[in-house]
């Protein structure tokens, strides 16, 4: 039996025996697995109470996601995830400082995680921040984190982008970002490094609903 009719055969949340069963990419397997019944309409129903009595005993979550606060790109439905399934992370421009470098750290050294998504999208309002070289109040620092992945798409195609052209800096960020959680971190990159865990990168399409996990991997 696959580990995605595993864990759609579950009937309380993820334990820790079910994740320690899983490899990197059994995880990514089970993002892409729930990205697919997302676009189909055909969620995988749990007891809420089950969830609730499961979550209650520990967490054991398959990946941790790093995504981007835009309202318009909620995590755990886009990935028809359950109570405990994921760590979530989300910051605007799903990029990195120290503080969510050691929540993953903590999700995959300490809580047993598989997997480390970071999560662009279309439209990206933090992007197009960036690209407009926004600067108020603590924006400023963030957008800053955006830029390495805008000024080429910049110099490119001027001041005035494209749908095209933001999308570009949109996977751009989302490699620099996964090449940044290695380089800042020797838990992470150690422990990708062993095969314990993969750093993978994806976007989502605010308008199709759908995941491109071929940006980084």
């Amino acid at each position: 039996m696959s580990k995605t009719a595993e864990y759609l055969n579950l009937s309380t949340s993820i334990d820790a025996n079910f994740q320690s069963s899983l490899t990197a990419a059994d995880a990514l397997e089970l993002l892409k697995a729930g990205n697919q019944r997302f676009l189909s309409q055909a969620p995988n129903a749990r007891e809420r109470s089950a969830l609730l009595e499961g979550a209650a005993k520990g967490q054991a979550p398959y990946a941790a996601v790093l995504g981007c606060i835009d309202s318009r790109a909620p995590i755990e439905e886009i990935f028809d995830a359950q109570i405990g399934d994921l760590f979530v992370a989300r910051v605007a421009g799903n990029t990195v400082n120290g503080d969510i470098l050691g929540s993953i750290e903590y999700a995959c050294k300490y809580a047993g995680s598989k997997l480390v998504l970071v999560l662009g999208h279309s439209s990206c309002g933090a992007v197009k921040g960036a690209y407009a070289a926004l600067k108020d109040g603590n924006l400023t620092g963030l957008l800053e984190r955006i830029e390495p992945a805008v000024a080429p798409v910049r110099e490119a195609n001027g001041d005035n982008p494209s749908d095209e052209a933001i999308d570009t800096c949109v996977a751009n960020n989302v490699r620099l970002v996964c090449d940044r959680i290695k380089q800042e971190s020797d838990i992470l990159a150690g422990l990708a490094a062993d095969g314990s865990i993969a750093i993978v990168g994806g976007v989502y399409n605010v308008a199709t609903g759908e995941v491109d996990f071929t940006v980084y991997s």
